[in-house]
């Protein structure tokens, strides 16, 4: 599921200064320690374990974040946080059959993402991750028992590919990455900026946050990697949120992102947005709600990004390729047309930026160990090739480096950057004249303009219908009679992925970023996705609901109030 960070349980990370000190020997010793406790235990539990692990790795995550956020002129949070985590695997068995087999219906689940010391003390680091490797090693061995009983009483699985994969080993260490952050300056701007919603007294709230993470990622295992990489990244987050008289709810954000905060807007360009949001929030309070309707529609990019995000990218991620429980989509159509033969799609995580934006899902190695790499996988409308991570799939057995996690999850295949691109493309006023015709064409009353999209999710289970939701929030109605576009509220995007994708028929000449963060069965992941718009002959939406709450009885204090 791509969200775009407004809700509170994703962790918003914004305007960060970020500065490169040496490699020094702080890291080096934090390494070293890993190495020395991983190597130490592997041995221990090879000589002393019924069952004895063929690999084991550790990463130590270290997040130090700092925030502010204002309401309406005032300061309403500011924290600042300095943790690590450590996530321990073992594998017992073998490459072919170990304890990470999936069994239709059984969670997998053995690292906690326990918090370790943020000194880099020998004696303080080893006691957490000796524990942590033995309670990790009972559970995976116990597992594995399991699986094999398993593996006696069930059919055989379609796909016979082993659990885990070879790969090269890495020794890279990068400068890390340090936050500067001005308190009291960003608390001013934050004050300055949110202080404009005052001038849109129907809200019900609103806001502006900036804060700063730096990301450092530490990761031994038993076949050598050693590897100490880090990335920042810099956001400002624009919303705000009211309530139609129906009851509905509607909102509007922005969001500006860089790894520095050179990059970012400048203070009157952030004013702007503000009162942009202010301003459609009003308008989407006198809309009319949306009817059901099937017709025509232009995906802005950052739409058209997230719709990719969802209905495609979830589907190439390789572990679903062999989970029985999933619905398989493209597991069977790799050299088969899935998309127009106009367009092809990559995941990046080397791509740093696109249209002038600095890209969220950029990394360097993944939280395998695996070196990112870039991956086609659609060349002209054929699928060539799956999302990897080190658990392999019939006819694909390396890591293509997309192995990632949150701290406290086990490692999947995610996404990265997802970067659409089109040999079709057009002017958008030649998209938008282009949106008409088909409208007229078909004889509906009008077409539909999705602008801006906070997120969506999709069901892959097969228990389910394979369906997917992409939740909009500014969408406009395009009359073929040339009456001004018309704003509505309360439409939700559905359908299906291979119905959905067999009606693209263009796209525009220039790519949107949506910058966000993405959450699966291994957490929050940072991602972006990177598109044209488009233009879909087809395209269902229905009423989201209206809700049950309706407006305060009292009036608004801020009724007649000015800046």
């Amino acid at each position: 599921m791509l969200s775009s960070n407004l809700v509170k349980t994703l962790r918003i990370t914004a305007l960060l200064a970020c500065t490169a000190a040496a490699f020094g020997a702080g890291e080096t010793a934090l390494l070293d320690t890993m190495n020395q406790e991983l190597l130490r235990n592997y041995q221990a539990l090879k000589q002393k374990g019924d069952t004895p692990p063929y690999f084991m790795a550790y990463e130590i995550t270290d997040l130090e974040t700092h925030e502010v956020g204002a309401t309406l002129g005032v300061m309403n949070s500011q924290g600042d946080s300095h943790n690590r985590f450590l996530d321990v695997t073992v594998r017992v068995g073998d490459q072919k059959l170990d304890n990470f087999r999936r069994v239709r219906g059984d969670r997998i689940q053995f690292t906690s993402g326990t918090p370790v010391s943020i000194e880099d003390v020998p004696g303080a680091l080893k006691p957490r991750m000796w524990l942590e490797t033995d309670r990790v090693y009972r559970a995976a061995a116990d597992r594995l028992i399991r699986i094999k009983t398993n593996q006696q009483v069930k059919a055989a699985d379609r796909d016979q590919s082993n659990d885990f994969t070879s790969e090269e080993a890495y020794a890279h260490t990068q400068p890390t990455s340090k936050v500067s952050f001005e308190t009291a300056k960003w608390s001013k701007l934050a004050r300055e900026w949110s202080n404009d919603f005052r001038a849109y007294p129907d809200l019900l709230s609103s806001g502006v946050q900036v804060s700063t993470q730096a990301d450092n990622r530490y990761l031994v295992n038993t076949e050598g990697t050693k590897v100490a990489h880090g990335r920042g990244f810099a956001r400002i987050v624009i919303s705000a949120t009211a309530k139609a008289k129906d009851g509905m709810d509607v909102s509007d954000f922005e969001t500006f992102e860089a790894f520095e905060a050179s990059g970012l807007p400048s203070p009157e360009a952030i004013h702007t947005a503000v009162n942009k949001v202010g301003q459609n929030v009003q308008y989407l309070l006198q809309a009319k709600t949306a009817e059901p309707f099937v017709g025509p529609a232009i995906f802005s990019g950052r739409a058209s990004g997230v719709f990719f995000h969802e209905i495609f990218g979830h589907r190439i991620e390789g572990h679903r390729q062999k989970d029985e429980a999933e619905g398989q989509t493209f597991t069977a159509k790799v050299g088969e047309k899935i998309l127009p033969d106009f367009l092809s799609v990559t995941f990046d995580p080397t791509r740093k930026q696109a249209a002038g934006i600095d890209l969220n899902g950029w990394y360097q190695y993944d939280d395998e160990g695996v070196l990112g790499k870039p991956v086609l996988a659609v060349e002209n409308g054929v699928l060539r090739s799956f999302l990897m991570s080190r658990s392999p799939v019939e006819g694909f057995d390396h890591s293509n480096g997309h192995g990632r996690r949150q701290p406290g999850l086990e490692v999947v295949s995610r996404q990265s950057n997802l970067i659409v691109s089109s040999t079709k493309a057009v002017s958008f006023q030649q998209l938008r004249q282009m949106l008409v015709d088909e409208t007229k064409r078909q004889g509906k009353p009008y077409g539909l303009f999705f602008d801006n999209i906070t997120g969506g999710f999709t069901t892959t289970q097969r228990g389910g219908s394979q369906s997917f939701k992409v939740i909009p929030l500014i969408v406009y109605k395009i009359y073929p009679d040339g009456r001004p576009d018309e704003l509505i509220r309360g439409a939700d995007l559905v359908g299906t992925p291979l119905a959905s994708f067999a009606k693209i028929m263009a796209t525009s000449d220039k790519q949107e970023v949506f910058n966000g963060y993405c959450g699966a069965e291994s957490g929050n992941v940072p991602v972006s996705a990177v598109s044209p718009a488009i233009l879909i002959s087809e395209m269902e939406i229905e009423k989201k609901d209206s809700g049950q709450d309706l407006l305060p009885l009292l009036p608004s204090p801020l009724q007649g109030v000015t800046k």
